[in-house]
């Protein structure tokens, strides 16, 4: 508790591992996110992953039901590269529950090629595993009102600089052109990306290759 009142995400090596998550009793859950987030890994997937992980971490911890009955924890692969091992584990980022009595079973492992690694996704499997229910609070984003903001500028002073003539606004070709830019925005597989929210990576489940 007095790790978690510092920090959503505690930080564990293998000796910390060992001793809170792995060794009984407990009477609390641990989620444990495995990653590799040195720059010499290379793995943008594992800093995304990261960044949910501490919404979610956050939500809970500045939540009402804030208890001592779950944490969040993390293992680098650089600062416990034994536990790696030890759980015969050899990809990032991955996601474990670790309940209060027995193993983890196949489901305390979060399919992350299936569902993608969301705030939301991770807290439903979490209820599901714990029974905790965490909301999900993101920190305000301000970008798409200030891009807004933007263009609202931008249009409005290429107006008032035409004043004088404003016949381009009956080009109608200039409109054709726009629509046309629209319909391929919405038509184009970064839209559908936005829309179906699909995970970076996928596993094939007849050769186990990650694409």
């Amino acid at each position: 508790m007095e790790w978690s009142s510092r920090r959503s995400v505690i930080r564990m090596n293998g000796d910390k591992f060992r001793r809170f998550v792995k060794a009984p009793p407990r009477n609390y859950s641990v989620v444990v996110m495995f990653t590799a987030l040195q720059p010499q890994r290379q793995c943008s997937v594992c800093r995304q992953a990261n960044e949910e992980y501490q919404v979610l971490a956050n939500s809970w911890r500045y939540s009402s039901a804030f208890s001592n009955k779950l944490f969040f924890t993390i293992v680098d692969y650089d600062e416990g590269a034994d536990v790696f091992q030890q759980l015969n584990m050899n990809s990032a980022p991955t996601f474990m529950h670790f309940p209060p009595k027995g193993k983890p079973k196949r489901a305390d492992t979060f399919d992350l090629q299936r569902i993608g690694f969301a705030a939301e996704q991770l807290a439903k499997w979490i209820a599901d595993r714990t029974d905790v229910h965490i909301r999900v609070f993101r920190p305000p984003n301000y970008s798409g009102t200030i891009a807004l903001a933007l263009l609202v500028s931008l249009v409005g002073g290429l107006l008032y600089l035409r004043r004088n003539n404003l016949e381009f606004i009956y080009n109608k070709t200039g409109w054709a052109m726009a629509a046309l830019c629209v319909v391929f925005a919405m038509t184009s597989g970064q839209m559908w990306n936005h829309i179906r929210g699909p995970p970076y990576a996928h596993k094939n489940p007849q050769n186990g290759q990650v694409l």
